[in-house]
């Protein structure tokens, strides 16, 4: 006998581990083959548990289904790993809604800001300058100014080091200096969006020493099961965009080929996909990024992140483990 279900946040390995203590086989179809197939039958106004049993089982018959990861004592390293990789999922997308927040608020209200570095995001002295702006001074631009420029860099340079840098890039010290004459913008929301501005800024840092925390930890898991050497060994991947894809995966070792591991669908890590966020618009995918619809399947081509809608391919890595 297999018992079949449709993976829903974790509640599916509850049912896997009772399968397995009973002896039985378990597979998993993804919500998006269900959800397709019964708009086929248009049962779409009529969705009950029974007919939904009924569509389960006639995927499973049809092999459009897939054997999820183990949940036995023996993949709790892999269990760790794949917890620690929903994590760093988390916490980049509050990470790009930090910074699609401050670009934002900036664009609004000191537009001139934005225009002193050609990434200013990535660059470690143009957020120390503008925390100094935001915290040391409120935000009051005119204060800021009448500190004078070798003032206003030797601050910077202190906030470049209490962030761990070595020295600032004074060209952009010197030109978020110049902005400060700039009244282009809404002039008269200036103090209450650098209030804000000032909150943001501390959940985005709070958040990147999170997110580093995190990536230490999913190399570590890395190094426990003795594959940082064999990953790296791949040109252009790092140890943890590695970590990133394989929390994804699982043990790779339980694909019988590398079509099986593409077609895996990952609306069975961690949250179910219906139930996140997708990150701001626009914003990159991070490394090892697993590409699902906001039907908890896998989508055509786009991902979450961009709202794709269109229909999934189905999965039957049963047929290719026995074919």
């Amino acid at each position: 006998m297999t018992v079949a279900c449709e993976p829903t946040g974790h509640r599916w390995m509850v049912l896997a581990q009772l399968a397995a203590q009973r002896g039985m086989s378990f597979v998993c179809v993804q919500p998006a083959a269900s959800s397709w197939a019964r708009k086929s039958e248009d049962l779409t106004t009529d969705k009950t548990d029974d007919k939904d049993a009924v569509l389960i089982a006639r995927l499973t018959g049809q092999l459009r289904c897939y054997l999820p990861e183990p949940v036995d004592e023996a993949n709790a390293t892999w269990t760790r790993l794949r917890h620690l990789g929903t994590r760093r999922e988390d916490l980049l997308e509050k990470h790009v809604a930090a910074v699609q927040t401050v670009r934002d608020l900036l664009e609004c209200v000191w537009p001139a800001a934005l225009e002193t570095a050609q990434h200013p995001f990535r660059s470690a002295t143009w957020v120390a300058a503008l925390t100094v702006v935001v915290r040391r001074d409120g935000g009051d631009l005119d204060r800021t100014r009448r500190l004078g420029l070798a003032r206003f860099e030797r601050a910077v340079r202190a906030e470049v080091t209490r962030r761990g840098g070595v020295r600032p890039c004074l060209r952009i010290v010197r030109r978020v200096f110049a902005a400060l004459d700039d009244r282009a913008g809404v002039v008269a929301h200036r103090a209450a969006v650098f209030e804000r501005l000032e909150w943001t800024l501390t959940d985005w840092d709070e958040t990147r020493a999170k997110l580093a925390d995190v990536e230490t930890r999913m190399v570590s898991v890395l190094d426990e099961l003795g594959l940082t050497t064999l990953v790296t060994s791949i040109d252009g991947l790092s140890p943890v965009g590695a970590a990133a894809i394989l929390a994804q995966t699982g043990d790779l070792r339980r694909f019988a080929s590398a079509r099986a591991v593409v077609k895996t669908p990952a609306s069975h890590r961690g949250k179910a996909s219906p139930a996140r966020s997708p990150a701001a618009p626009g914003s990159p995918a991070p490394d090892g990024r697993s590409c699902g619809s906001r039907r908890g399947g896998r989508c055509g081509g786009a991902c979450r992140r961009t709202g794709c809608t269109r229909p999934a391919t189905a999965t039957s890595p049963l047929a290719s483990r026995t074919g």
